[in-house]
């Protein structure tokens, strides 16, 4: 029995647990928090702590029958510990890591490695996880270690206070930069993909070109807004599709005159050649600019090794 509904904007800046009570007026609002506790509650297709905050267009999925069992154990999971500070941390996200557990995956995750090697994190919804990488997206992520840093972050996320940049490696040239700002909703015919649609959610992403290797190019892209698959729906659209990517460049799309020795390499990529560089924020205490950054995973750094042999 699964029922989907949208948060509407009287209900937005609600905590989760209350906004369903109302929404879905035929269950208890005791009810609904343990459903969402147990995974049968999802905001946006995730699972969320009760008193996550929802937001106008939110989309909340109830199933009271299905329960989803996942593990928000300890586990040891590798992954770089970049910068420790009292009140956060930053990750290195490696490539093939689950953000945490959820539907299709019980364990595994970066939230299991991170109650692993800071057990503190249990105190903290989501074992402090603020903001996500796809699976297969590498890079530079944030976790909160207290719940008044948790706050401030989602707050600057929200206020759009967070610089978030990227390096993705696509299919196509182009020259200098460009910004895309179509909106993205939920694909009406794969509720698993995003789609640039009229009625979706308003998205902005920077793209610029940093080298160009004939018809592949290496990009820097910037994001004010941060939609599900933003940049790999968004660089799609627009025929710029990211190498490696299953979901939004399916067919492994070759550009014309790759030489033969090249196919295969960019057709066996494994993932979607997208890394998440550099993360800037404002510092609650000194509000200097923050900047945090880490370098390109070796896989990406030898793809562009292989495109400039034949050069």
């Amino acid at each position: 029995m699964q029922i989907v509904k949208k948060v509407s904007e009287e209900f937005s800046g609600m905590r989760l647990d209350k906004a369903s009570s109302i929404i879905f007026e035929d269950f208890s609002r005791t009810q609904l928090k343990k459903w969402i506790i147990e995974g049968r509650i999802l905001l946006n297709n995730e699972l969320a702590s009760p008193k996550e905050t929802v937001h106008t267009d939110d989309e909340i999925e109830i199933n009271p029958i299905s329960e989803i069992k996942t593990s928000w154990e300890p586990e040891e999971i590798h992954f770089e510990v970049i910068k420790e500070e009292n009140e956060y941390l930053i990750i290195n996200k490696p490539s093939n890591l689950i953000m945490h557990p959820g539907a299709g995956c019980h364990d595994g995750t970066l939230a299991n490695g991170l109650l692993f090697r800071f057990p503190e994190l249990r105190n903290i919804p989501r074992a402090g996880i603020v903001h996500r990488l796809d699976k297969d997206t590498s890079g530079i992520i944030l976790i909160a270690k207290t719940e008044k840093f948790r706050n401030y972050f989602v707050q600057l996320l929200q206020e759009r206070k967070v610089k978030k940049n990227y390096k993705a490696i696509v299919v196509g040239k182009i020259i200098g930069s460009f910004e895309i700002t179509d909106p993205i909703g939920r694909d009406k015919n794969n509720r698993t993909k995003m789609a640039v649609r009229p009625d979706g959610k308003e998205a902005f992403s920077f793209v610029r070109l940093e080298e160009s290797f004939q018809n592949y190019s290496l990009l820097d892209i910037s994001i004010k807004t941060g939609r599900t698959h933003q940049i790999r729906v968004h660089l799609s659209s627009k025929k710029l599709p990211i190498i490696g990517d299953k979901i939004y460049n399916p067919s492994k799309h070759i550009a014309k005159e790759t030489r033969s020795d090249l196919v295969d390499v960019i057709r066996d990529f494994p993932r979607q050649a997208l890394h998440s560089y550099r993360l800037s924020f404002e510092d609650p205490h000194t509000n200097e600019i923050l900047n945090f950054e880490v370098p390109m995973h070796e896989d990406m750094k030898n793809l562009i090794k292989r495109f400039k042999k034949h050069i």
